[in-house]
């Protein structure tokens, strides 16, 4: 059986990916339809290796009779659009953040909650997790099944295409005009991303957090388990693609490193490169177009009880974000519902 697919935002950074990672994937597809603004239709964009699709208005793009909405547009678009798609029965994965914590909507990474995503059905909408709580929840899930986590504490160091394909312009742009001692004023950071790091990684909230590292919060709540608090610092850095994360987690019982290092490397969607020598470890550069979350760093943490510290990279494009998308609408087939959606 095939299925016909949109494709939302697919002139974005993400957007390319999706389509790259359906064809990477075989998924199975009669048709695909290539949507974004009205100022993008007409552009042509790549679908596998000898396909080209011409890009449609989605303003005036009709979801019936499609089965599966890939939505990556941005959220004051997606709050418009998905509902639109989902009321006409084509199943939405939203890739941005505007329905991430709505109680209706699920909220699903597959190696964690894949039992989640039956419960799409009253909105036809499922969403796509932040990138750097994917990579994240996926490393703690094992450990969290063995153990019981406590708490866990994260530092992030997130690359620029987080912020698209404009956060990849301006680190290029910026590094350029550094080697020259000419500064012009940053338009997507805050600061001057070249050579630097800046702490805040979308807009402060009341208590000092930026909405970042509250995502990271109450979306680990939502997939992972309610009961587990989270504390993230989230640093946008000048890499152009790959988020690492240094995480620290305290489990309700003991631990054992060598049974941990077991756990994650036995777990779906981990690989883990953890040699006690120099270079043994995963770095961003060598996790770009890589579908797996690497984990390295595997150490006990001697300052809490029961305590675990583990350094994590993953390609925030894929798994971050397109792949996460496609094997939740991998799922969905495999768990039958759209057949059941159908019937």
């Amino acid at each position: 059986m095939s299925y016909r697919v949109a494709v939302v935002g697919a002139t974005g950074a993400v957007g390319r990916e999706i389509l790259k990672t359906l064809a990477e994937r075989n998924f199975p597809v009669s048709e695909v339809a290539a949507l974004a603004s009205g100022r993008s239709a007409g552009q042509e964009v790549s679908f596998g290796e000898d396909k080209v699709l011409k890009v449609q208005n989605l303003e005036t793009f009709d979801f019936t009779g499609w089965d599966i909405g890939l939505f990556s547009p941005g959220a004051s678009v997606s709050a418009v659009h998905a509902p639109r798609a989902g009321s006409q029965g084509c199943v939405v994965i939203d890739n941005t953040s505007q329905f991430r914590m709505d109680p209706d909507v699920p909220l699903v990474v597959p190696e964690v909650n894949p039992q989640d995503i039956a419960k799409f059905a009253k909105k036809n909408i499922i969403a796509n997790p932040n990138c750097s709580t994917i990579q994240m929840v996926v490393a703690l899930k094992p450990l969290h099944d063995k153990y019981k986590i406590k708490r866990v504490v994260v530092s992030t160091y997130q690359s620029v295409s987080g912020a698209g394909k404009e956060g990849m312009d301006e680190l290029y742009n910026n590094t350029k005009v550094q080697f020259v001692n000419d500064h012009g004023k940053p338009q997507v950071f805050q600061k001057d991303i070249a050579f630097n790091c800046i702490p805040q990684i979308d807009v402060f909230m009341d208590d000092g957090a930026t909405k970042e590292e509250w995502k990271m919060a109450v979306e680990t709540k939502k997939i992972l388990d309610p009961n587990v608090p989270v504390i993230a610092t989230c640093v946008r850095v000048p890499v152009f693609i790959g988020h690492s994360e240094a995480v620290y987690v305290e489990f309700e019982t003991p631990v054992d490193v060598a049974e941990a290092r077991k756990l994650l490397s036995k777990a779906p969607g981990i690989i883990v490169e953890d040699q006690h020598v120099p270079g043994g470890y995963t770095t961003p550069i060598e996790c770009k177009g890589e579908d797996a979350v690497f984990v390295s760093r595997i150490r006990r943490d001697p300052t809490v009880p029961h305590g675990l510290a583990f350094w994590c990279v993953s390609d925030n494009l894929r798994k971050g974000a397109a792949l996460n998308a496609v094997q939740i609408a991998e799922a969905l087939i495999a768990q039958g519902l759209l057949a059941k959606k159908a019937a």
